[in-house]
């Protein structure tokens, strides 16, 4: 169990952190935030009280709990330990002994291992946390939250990710967090491609394209695409399902990375990381996910 004395700072105080940090809040736990961007901090401080600091080195110095949650592993690498690993001006410069980091970014599981023989070095412990279920799981405190490193970390801090998750697991060793997270999104990217095209091609073919989803919903093609996506972002036009493009091919590309570096096939893996990148070329690393659609249409 956390102790009552536990002080969490958490870095990364955007879509999914503001709501990620604020359920830590009400459930009492004793919170410092920063952000790069002031106002999020500001924001966030005048909803839920927390405490904001007023630069990295001093978030890492007043907690014994330090949660990132930045766009990418060298985002976190840069937080974490400067620029060029100098621990200067960064969150860990002047971090108490044996303090706790949590990694709940999407990261690269190799950079992960890395940072973490790192941190070993400067007596500080290191788990990888990343989350799953988007924006919406984010506020309603329901992302699947899959952990990597040592179990006993885990088992201490698991009562305070299940305020943020209602899904966490224990993946394995450090790293298999982010690389089970990457895995999950490739599944989900090369899903959603296979989606549209079959939408497309029903469509040409006649078939009215909410029909398509109708169908393959009661039928064995069904996934989270075509459940959750088709119809509520892409046959709607919206369009806002709230994860980019460019978050979307770094997964993916990063799943690949994972398996090209185990020696397992990458057979389908690589053909769906170019459709994305050609995808995140042309629509904008801003893009939402669900413009695949209008990528893939003739």
């Amino acid at each position: 169990m956390n102790s009552p004395n536990d002080v969490i700072g958490f870095a990364g105080i955007g879509a999914m952190g503001t709501p990620m940090a604020g359920n830590l809040a009400r459930a009492g736990y004793k919170l410092v935030v920063y952000d790069l961007d002031a106002r999020r901090s500001a924001a966030l401080a005048a909803t839920h009280g927390v405490a904001v600091a007023k630069n990295p080195v001093e978030l890492g110095a007043a907690a014994n709990i330090l949660i990132t949650m930045l766009p990418d592993g060298k985002a976190v690498r840069t937080a974490l330990c400067g620029t060029h690993d100098s621990f200067k001006d960064c969150l860990l410069e002047r971090a108490q002994k044996n303090a706790l980091v949590i990694d709940m970014s999407s990261s690269s599981p190799m950079g992960t291992r890395e940072m973490g023989a790192l941190l070993e070095q400067r007596e500080l412990q290191f788990i990888d946390a990343p989350v799953s279920n988007g924006v919406k799981g984010a506020v309603a405190a329901t992302l699947s939250i899959m952990v990597g490193g040592d179990r006993a970390i885990f088992e201490r801090v698991k009562p305070m990710l299940e305020k943020m998750g209602s899904q966490i697991y224990h993946a394995g060793p450090l790293g298999a967090g982010h690389a089970i997270k990457a895995l999950n999104n490739y599944v989900s990217a090369a899903g959603l491609i296979a989606a549209c095209e079959a939408m497309h091609a029903g469509q040409a073919f006649g078939i009215d394209p909410n029909v398509v989803v109708d169908i393959i919903n009661t039928s064995s093609g069904m996934n989270n695409t075509t459940k959750n996506k088709c119809r509520q972002y892409m046959l709607s036009g919206s369009y806002n399902a709230g994860f980019s493009a460019g978050l979307m091919a770094k997964d993916v590309r990063t799943a690949l990375e994972i398996a090209e570096a185990m020696h397992t096939s990458t057979l389908f893996a690589k053909p769906t990381s170019e459709v994305w990148n050609a995808m995140e070329q042309k629509m904008g690393f801003l893009a939402d996910h669900t413009e695949m659609n209008k990528f893939l249409a003739k």
